[in-house]
């Protein structure tokens, strides 16, 4: 069986912000028989138990929404619970947790602390540029509340870092991005694009261009690179570092199949990416089957396989190692063989960044001879 982690969605599509681009509230119209989703004891336990039982060289769960903290504090306290009481001597178990921030408080940063959660905190840039698409269901911006749990977080020395969707709120304001980011004290940056297609197969109005993704990618690089390389990661220049260094990708955008990891619904069901959380997908129940008849199954090789299906153009692209035809989601149409909507930012970006990064990469080898 071949490594693999958990997207634990306990509380499927359920949140309690109406971002203007989430892609996932509408996921629950998958499961119309319940206005309230939440993951119950029993397939908690079975979860867990069953992951645990798998050989891994670690046992990684991503808790996801939604919105986690919608559980409350009890559920991720039962977590660690069945956690430490069910992995067996030398299991290695690591939680990730990615929030919206606005129910964090110390009492939750308390529990992250103990039990090493790296938290994933959403912030978009400062107040103006975060508050345009990040509303609750008022339509009020949640800027200020996002940042006192962040402050909760500091306080009790829990690890976090910072994802950043890039749409239309702030393409345009790299710099005032990045800045307000280093500012707050956020040592560890994650930009992720914002794009969706409506059913027509048109680019949606938050959503960014090709064009845009590599003119934001080479600003913060820029900004980045001369003032910050050994202070800030930023997780896409590692992931290229990883690359040029080690020859592996360590995120699944960046590598040649989808098969790394299972995203688990509330109920159960299993899917093998929460871009394709989709009934034709469903792999099936973790109350019902098994892991490896999972991963062996033709519906979960067929949809890992078709990340290695690029557009014909790419074989000859000097890049092509970093991004393998990108993510099928950024596709149109997510047809085998067609080229990403962000072809011409990522080529654009790399032929930027990937010379500059030449000598951290070759600072790093050293790095490592000298310690041996």
């Amino acid at each position: 069986m071949n490594p693999f982690s958990l997207l634990v969605k306990p509380t499927s599509a359920d949140c309690n912000l109406r971002c203007r681009y989430c892609f996932y509230l509408e996921k629950a119209e998958i499961y119309p028989d319940s206005r309230r989703h939440r993951m119950s004891d029993a397939v908690l336990e079975r979860m867990i138990a069953s992951y645990l039982e798998t050989k891994q060289p670690c046992h990684a769960f991503g808790w996801q929404g939604g919105e986690p903290t919608l559980m409350g504090l009890d559920f991720f306290k039962r977590v660690t619970d069945l956690q430490s009481s069910i992995g067996r001597p030398g299991t290695i178990v690591a939680n990730g947790f990615q929030t919206n921030g606005v129910l964090l408080d110390d009492d939750w940063a308390k529990h992250f602390a103990q039990y090493n959660f790296l938290v994933g905190v959403s912030v978009d840039g400062p107040a103006k540029i975060h508050d345009r698409f990040r509303v609750d269901a008022g339509g009020r911006g949640t800027h200020s509340r996002v940042l006192a749990g962040i402050g909760a977080l500091r306080r009790n020395g829990a690890e976090f870092n910072v994802l950043t969707l890039v749409s239309q709120s702030n393409v345009a304001h790299p710099e005032a991005v990045y800045d307000s980011l280093c500012d707050m004290g956020v040592l560890f940056h994650q930009y992720i694009e914002c794009v969706e297609f409506d059913a027509r197969g048109r680019l949606r109005p938050f959503a960014i261009t090709g064009r845009e993704w590599g003119e934001f990618l080479c600003r913060i690089f820029d900004r980045w690179i001369a003032r910050d390389a050994h202070r800030v990661s930023v997780r896409l220049f590692d992931t290229i570092l990883t690359q040029m260094v080690d020859g592996a990708s360590n995120t699944c955008a960046a590598g040649c199949s989808c098969d790394r990891y299972f995203v688990v619904e509330h109920n159960g069901d299993i899917y093998p990416c929460d871009f394709n959380v989709l009934p034709e997908l469903r792999l099936g129940n973790v109350q019902t089957e098994a892991w490896d008849a999972m991963q062996t199954s033709t519906v979960y090789r067929r949809f890992a396989a078709v990340k290695s299906q690029w557009n014909a153009s790419c074989d000859a692209c000097p890049w092509l190692r970093f991004c393998h035809g990108d993510c099928p989601k950024n596709r149109p149409g997510r047809i085998p063989g067609s080229l990403s909507h962000l072809c011409d930012g990522w080529r654009r970006f790399y032929a930027h960044a990937v010379p500059r990064l030449l000598p951290l990469a070759e600072e790093i080898r050293r790095g490592r001879a000298e310690s041996r």
